[in-house]
């Protein structure tokens, strides 16, 4: 199949549910980028390089220069929050960037208003706000998201848009039959449906409105039937979930590296300590479980224990976040890993992270944005798999298992540009380099 990617002509307006610490540090970051006050540091379309032909052709462009990427200076931004700040004010009480950043994009910043937020507090009890909007039912409330994103869209005189979901994480939920079909979606939304979230309401919002979709947060959201189904039917590109930033992404680094060479593991635990609002929702247990769900399924997905039951058929593994306020946005992470070798000697890993949660997520809602609009321009409608290396719990196909090894994650994200665009894949055999030698001889 060959992709006719569409140029990346006029505006591209993200807009973003929930305007708290990660959606205020990327707006801001991009702000100061354009401003050449900082560089994209930790952004794939911005500062990554693909490889193209073979080793000896030495052809290594920059994304952006390979893909047609929408410039940084054709973005607008809009957004959702349950609190009225403005972005400028919301980046303040975030206290992610240095106040000498922020003035310098202020004017930038304080022009951007939230739009009041659709908010359900059953689903984020530790939260509180009034910027909320009012309807009689849930279908009501997708209704006045549709008007949203059609008014912010013609006032902006964007050409195309992108939704990419920062807001908290919701409690736990499981599937239900609400979520099945469109048609029983669309009816839970007139009744009211408790088992439909503020985030699936916003991703039926989006698709309805032709919109592609990026969850960011471990919710429900665009996993279910209902929404893939209804992303079918109006050719919109989804993808998630949950962004790979502090701890999991360690664990996607080191597990591949840890199965690669049979090293066994007997126990993984991991604790964490964050004090942002990220942090005061998952102090709930009913919120917690729903990012503990995403975070115990790496390991299993990358050590496959049923597979290798000597290496791994054992092992223990564990997940703690606590909330605790001195740390603000800088995550603090422990990793105990206790790993056999060799006649099963023991021997023990541990790594202290000590990362800023937001700034490790920025440039992921940057790159997602990015990319989901390319593949939008590209007739990539449904699940966008290939976007995994961003995502802490991949959506994929029904019934396909998700694949957690970020090198295999690079790999399909690099070869899908390269067939996006007409080039050769490229599988890291390298047999050709050594046969046309031989045959030299």
């Amino acid at each position: 199949m060959e992709y006719q990617v569409k140029p990346a002509n006029g505006k591209l307006g993200i807009l973003i549910p929930g305007l708290g610490a990660v959606a205020t540090t990327f707006i801001a970051g991009v702000e100061a980028v354009k401003k050449e006050l900082a560089q994209p540091i930790g952004s794939l379309t911005q500062m990554g390089r693909i490889r193209l032909g073979k080793r000896t052709e030495n052809r290594h462009p920059l994304i952006k220069d390979f893909v047609p990427l929408a410039a940084l200076e054709d973005i607008v931004f809009g957004g959702w929050d349950v609190y009225a700040d403005n972005v400028f004010e919301a980046a303040q009480n975030a206290k992610v960037l240095e106040p000498m950043l922020l003035h310098a994009v202020k004017p930038e910043l304080e022009a951007l208003k939230p739009m009041k937020a659709v908010f359900d507090k059953s689903f984020a009890k530790n939260l509180d706000g009034t910027n909320v909007k009012e309807a009689a039912t849930k279908m009501e409330l997708a209704e006045a998201l549709m008007d949203d994103i059609q008014e912010f869209k013609e006032a902006n005189g964007c050409d195309r848009l992108v939704m990419v979901w920062c807001g908290s994480t919701e409690r736990y939920i499981e599937e239900s039959d609400v979520h099945q079909s469109v048609a029983a979606f669309e009816e839970g939304l007139r009744n009211s449906d408790p088992a439909i979230a503020p985030s699936m309401i916003y991703a039926y919002a989006a698709l309805k409105m032709g919109v592609p979709y990026a969850n960011g947060a471990p919710n429900l959201t665009v996993d279910i039937p209902a929404i893939v189904e209804l992303a079918k039917e109006m050719e919109i590109a989804i993808s998630g979930k949950d962004f790979k930033t502090g701890q999991t992404l360690m664990k996607t680094i080191l597990a591949p590296g840890l199965h690669a060479r049979a090293l066994g593991v007997r126990g993984w635990f991991s604790s964490n300590i964050l004090g942002n609002r990220d942090g005061y929702v998952l102090d709930d247990p009913d919120n917690f479980k729903t990012k503990e769900v995403s975070k115990l399924s790496v390991l299993d997905e990358i050590f496959k224990p049923e597979s290798n039951p000597d290496l791994y058929g054992d092992m223990y593994h564990k997940v703690r976040i606590n909330y605790y306020p001195p740390h603000g946005d800088n995550k603090e992470s422990w990793d105990n890993i206790d790993i056999f070798g060799w006649l099963g000697y023991q021997m023990q890993i541990k790594i202290n992270f000590l990362c800023r949660d937001s700034i490790l997520a920025a440039p992921l809602v940057l790159d997602l944005a990015l990319f989901t609009d390319l593949a939008q321009r590209a007739g990539m409608s449904g699940i966008q798999e290939w976007l995994s290396f961003y995502y802490k719990s991949p959506q994929t196909a029904e019934g396909l298992a998700p694949e957690h090894d970020i090198f295999k994650q690079l790999m399909k994200l690099q070869n899908t540009l390269r067939h996006m665009m007409g080039e050769d894949l490229i599988t890291h055999l390298g047999l050709d380099y050594y046969q046309d030698l031989v045959e030299a001889l």
